[in-house]
């Protein structure tokens, strides 16, 4: 029998409304000043491509601590501001690709964002480093858009 971990699933409240976090994930700029987290000095942005619609295909090569590795992924399905929904994986690491759900719930003006990774059979012993690297991008995402709660 295969014990399977449960999904990262994280809970962040933004003050920016749905429609600025939502477009944060797809604008090139704005996924290029937060994608790689808080810590410049220790890794950094090579190369960014996105295809923003579903089926398309987006690609981050980032330099951490003088090692390159290329995250990639395709978008499954979009639905502004609510829900995006996308593979996750890392460039020629392994073809089972994880799946990541973004949730966006309108709260006054600002939003409650819900992201769940289900992560691949190749990742399932990482799943800590999983989710304290989502959860440096989340907080690298709201202090790019102005977000000073925590």
């Amino acid at each position: 029998m295969v014990t399977r971990k449960p999904p990262v699933r994280l809970e962040r409240r933004f003050t920016a409304s749905p429609e600025r976090v939502f477009d944060a994930w797809l604008d090139p700029d704005l996924v290029g000043s937060w994608i790689v987290g808080a810590t410049p000095d220790e890794q950094a942005l090579v190369r960014l491509t996105i295809d923003r619609q579903v089926g398309g295909c987006f690609s981050f090569l980032i330099r951490r601590n003088g090692i390159q590795i290329e995250y990639v992924g395709r978008y499954l399905h979009m639905k502004r501001p609510y829900r995006l929904v996308f593979t996750w994986g890392v460039a020629g690491v392994s073809e089972d690709l994880s799946r990541v759900i973004v949730e966006l719930l309108p709260v006054g003006t600002g939003c409650d964002l819900t992201l769940t990774h289900e992560v691949s059979s190749a990742w399932r012993d990482d799943t800590g480093q999983t989710e304290a690297e989502w959860i440096t991008m989340l907080g690298a995402l709201a202090a790019e858009l102005g977000d000073t709660t925590l």
